[in-house]
């Protein structure tokens, strides 16, 4: 039986843009790469299908935390490359710190006797 994996509703609200956001900090990517990165850290746990992925780049893109230009990929293929902002390193500290404070707060519950 395949591993189960998370969808976009699976996960909290605020994820897939922290996601997205901290792939961003290793350089410029494309869609593709930035869903292939996340499934692979994450074992295939967390598969960001299109349909959530690329209304995630726009809604960084319409906040400013993410820039976007074209360019041609290693195949020769146009694609969309996405870059993290200043302001997108912000808002990504802030979420990670959010992120480690809930985190830790459900361990103290979960192990607790």
């Amino acid at each position: 039986m395949p591993p189960s994996t998370a969808s976009r509703s699976d996960l909290p609200l605020g994820t897939l843009d922290m996601l997205i956001l901290r792939t961003l900090t290793l350089g410029a990517l494309h869609g593709y790469a930035i869903a292939q990165h996340i499934a692979r850290l994450s074992d295939g746990v967390l598969r960001v299908e299109q349909g959530s992925l690329y209304p995630a780049l726009e809604r960084l893109l319409n906040k400013g935390w993410a820039t976007a230009r074209w360019a041609e990929t290693p195949t020769k293929r146009q694609a969309r490359y996405y870059t993290i902002t200043r302001s997108g390193r912000k808002q990504l500290e802030q979420r990670a710190a959010e992120y480690d404070r809930v985190a830790a707060a459900i361990a103290r519950v979960m192990t607790s006797e």
